[in-house]
């Protein structure tokens, strides 16, 4: 058996301007990337590592990556080793206390690093005890008698004449983390700082699972349950949607503070709680050698989600592509934050594939309903006689009879135009049968040609 004991400290923690630290258990769950055993002793989180170090190059080649790795930038983190949990937990506490190990291992460690002993401590001192060794060489039967048995196997356990029994931690198949918050909050944006702490949880989470984060649930608890004679709920919530999966928590994070802003809380809060309510499988982060492929700033889907929660999500549209062959209806518009919606680049190349076919030719600007054109006898007229050069493209559509349509499908025969002032157009003619006349045919401009 062999064991690691870390610990992290915060020299400023709590503070609304200083750093987070993750919740224990995501620090656990950081550690099982490691090894499959760890658990929390106290303080300090152990990882016992004999039947994995060789994976990862040797116990000092070990230890260098889980310093290197952590998960806490703004915590000073501390680790040390030892043969048993006990003795790495007791030389973890020597180091935070900047006191050197002893040359007797165990039996020369303090007795105030021996959790078992704390409550003994007096007593045992007026006895003469100041280290393991001292209470370990003791009667077996009396220590237990006067101390119980807590006391002598936790020496038998660090000097390893019996087994160690811990509650091993798991991931869960859900994130869900609730906290207390140091102090009522008053307003939504006071939450953010307790929420960062969960977020950071998340991420660890997320890297875990190998997961990316699609929507997520802040719900906090309120304090009272009346207030000026109205019945308040027991919690309120927002919910954070993004259009790919991700695992940026400066984004999730701007995102949270964009919907606290426009929130207002109904009574103080007292707890915090974030879960996740969608997540995708995580393909990772690609990258390119190219310069210009690695730019700096925010993604288009990024600057789209963060604009719809502060604008609103009605006010931030996106293409959706549709199954229609009329080019007026190829492509709808849609809030970027629906759930059913297409990121904004992966919308526009499915708008794109639906228009792509090998016998159009489309122009790059439509209007957005066609225009009926004047008539010059037979010839169709847009800032003087238009001369028709390409077509026709026939598109029959809208036979299943739409409510929008008002039940009549679409029949036309689409020609490019030359106009003497506007150039290159793209127009129709919209046959008889369309609108069950006689005899009547329409002419509409439907776009331009750079």
């Amino acid at each position: 058996m062999h064991w690691i004991a870390l610990r992290w400290l915060l020299d400023d923690a709590g503070t609304p301007d200083g750093p987070v630290l993750p919740t224990p258990e995501a620090l656990g769950w950081w550690a099982l990337r490691y090894t499959p055993h760890v658990a929390w002793q106290d303080e300090a989180l152990m990882l016992e590592v004999s039947a994995c170090e060789r994976l990862w190059g040797g116990r000092l080649q070990l230890m260098r990556l889980l310093l290197a790795d952590n998960p806490a930038p703004d915590a000073r983190m501390l680790g040390t080793q030892g043969a048993t949990s006990l003795i790495a937990l007791a030389r973890l506490r020597l180091f935070a206390r900047e006191e050197k190990r002893p040359q007797d291992m165990p039996a020369g460690l303090p007795l105030d690093t021996l959790s078992a002993a704390r409550a003994h401590l007096e007593l045992l001192a007026r006895l003469g005890c100041r280290t393991w060794g001292d209470v370990a060489a003791l009667p077996r039967g009396g220590l237990t008698r006067r101390f119980g048995a807590e006391l002598r196997d936790a020496l038998d356990a660090a000097w390893g004449l019996r087994p160690e029994s811990h509650a091993w931690l798991t991931l869960p198949d859900v994130f869900e983390q609730k906290l207390e918050l140091p102090a009522l909050a008053e307003t939504a944006p006071e939450l953010m700082w307790s929420a960062n702490r969960l977020l950071a949880s998340l991420q660890l989470w997320l890297r875990a699972r190998q997961r990316g984060a699609r929507a997520l649930e802040l719900q906090w608890t309120l304090d009272l349950k009346r207030f000026n004679g109205v019945n308040l709920p027991p919690h309120q919530q927002v919910t954070v949607r993004t259009a790919e999966p991700t695992q940026d928590m400066a984004h999730l994070r701007r995102l949270m503070s964009e919907k606290l802003a426009l929130t207002t809380l109904s009574a103080p809060a007292s707890w915090l709680r974030l879960r996740t309510l969608e997540t995708d499988p995580w393909a990772g982060a690609s990258t390119s050698f190219l310069p210009e492929d690695n730019r700096k700033g925010d993604r288009l889907h990024e600057m789209v989600e963060r604009l719809s929660v502060r604008l609103g999500p009605s006010q931030v549209l996106v293409p959706s592509a549709q199954a229609d062959h009329r080019p007026e209806r190829k492509q709808a518009w849609r809030p970027a934050l629906h759930k059913d919606t297409a990121p904004p680049d992966k919308a526009r190349r499915q708008a794109q594939a639906a228009a792509s076919q090998p016998d159009a030719i489309y122009p790059p600007w439509l209007l957005p309903e066609p225009l009926r054109l004047e008539m010059d006898g037979e010839r169709p007229c847009y800032r003087g006689t238009l001369n028709r050069l390409v077509g026709p493209q026939r598109v029959e559509a809208g036979w299943w009879g739409d409510k929008e349509e008002g039940g009549q499908p679409a029949m036309r025969d689409y020609y490019v135009a030359e106009s003497p002032e506007a150039g290159l157009v793209w127009i129709f003619r919209e046959r008889p049968a369309a609108r069950f006349s006689s005899g009547e045919v329409r002419w509409y401009l439907q776009g331009f040609y750079a």
